[in-house]
């Protein structure tokens, strides 16, 4: 007797296994997921190093080219890139599909600190990054707003909303793009430091002085113990602008007698544009697991709660 003539000779339990099949298959079709592309696992490792004053020549035959050269020999390496500017070099390290990102890091790492010597004594010590997922990103949400600045935008976006989409399904990062770091700037006159017969270099050590972190510790008694705090930092324009400079035994020199101060960007080199306006932008990347489809899914859900809590009158865009 065949197998097949069981179902024949009994029509019911022919009906039960199909509708059994029929069941468990569309159970497992619901659970597919849908993807925009094949889900691979692609490993990308970037090495950054900083030497401040160096032009891009430089950091390109002394920095990133015996960074390249150690790195070329890694195995699975699929191809490198890198760029040199001014005071900055990057070498990116694309590896093979599917490789070890854990072994390659610690390679990478290797062959970097094999070369280390080579380096120019004032240049930092490389930083080395992994990213174990798509290089670019899923998806780009662009902030703008009329009453606030582009520091304070970026300062509120990485305090705030970054947190925010860090916490979707799926995200490995979120990345700022033309953003601007929040920063006291102090613009000094030349004129009145040469009268007062002080230089820049008295300036900036008077705000070192001025302005640190202080841990005194604790006091203890017998019965008791206190905790003591400082307030040895400064965390407005006004208390930077009354810093005493110097003091000459009959006059104290403050900041403000000398230039003016005031709280802006750190660096202007980067900016957004949004609709015609200036804007920062958020760049959500994925991890080698994550679903492009449920990344843009969650950003849509979070994006009314943002606009609700951002400052007056900001508004966001996705761009996909």
């Amino acid at each position: 007797m065949k197998f097949t003539d069981i179902f024949v000779r009994r029509p019911v339990l022919a009906l039960v296994v199909s509708t059994l099949i029929f069941l468990l298959g569309a159970f497992a079709f619901s659970k597919l997921p849908i993807r925009q592309y094949p889900m691979l696992q692609n490993s990308t490792i970037t090495i950054a190093t900083d030497y401040p004053g160096a032009s891009s020549e430089l950091m390109q035959g002394f920095v990133t080219q015996p960074i390249t050269q150690a790195v070329s020999s890694v195995e699975g390496v699929d191809y490198i890139s890198s760029s040199s500017v001014q005071g900055k070099s990057f070498v990116t390290v694309r590896m093979e599909l599917n490789r070890d990102p854990t072994q390659a890091l610690t390679q990478v790492m290797a062959k970097v600190n094999q070369v280390r010597y080579k380096l120019p004594e004032q240049a930092y010590d490389p930083v080395i990054e992994l990213s174990s997922g798509e290089s670019t990103a899923v998806a780009y949400v662009g902030f703008s707003s009329e009453q606030i600045s582009i520091p304070e935008l970026t300062d509120y976006l990485s305090r705030v909303v970054e947190p925010m989409f860090s916490s979707i399904n799926g995200v490995a990062k979120v990345q700022v793009f033309g953003g601007q770091q929040l920063a006291m700037r102090v613009w000094l006159d030349t004129d009145k430091l040469a009268g007062r017969n002080l230089t820049a270099s008295d300036v900036a050590d008077a705000i070192r002085r001025n302005n640190y972190q202080a841990a005194p510790g604790k006091v203890e008694g017998e019965f008791v113990i206190a905790n003591v705090y400082v307030n040895t930092d400064l965390t407005n324009v006004e208390e930077f602008k009354d810093m005493v400079i110097h003091n000459d035994g009959h006059n104290l020199i403050r900041l403000r007698d000398i230039g003016t101060v005031e709280l802006g960007a750190a660096a202007t080199e980067t900016s957004g544009i949004m609709n015609g306006k200036k804007a920062v932008f958020l760049g959500l990347f994925p991890t080698p697991t994550g679903n492009p489809l449920i990344i843009v899914d969650g950003i849509r859900e979070n994006l009314t709660d943002i606009e609700k809590n951002t400052p007056t009158r900001c508004k966001c865009g996705a761009g996909l």
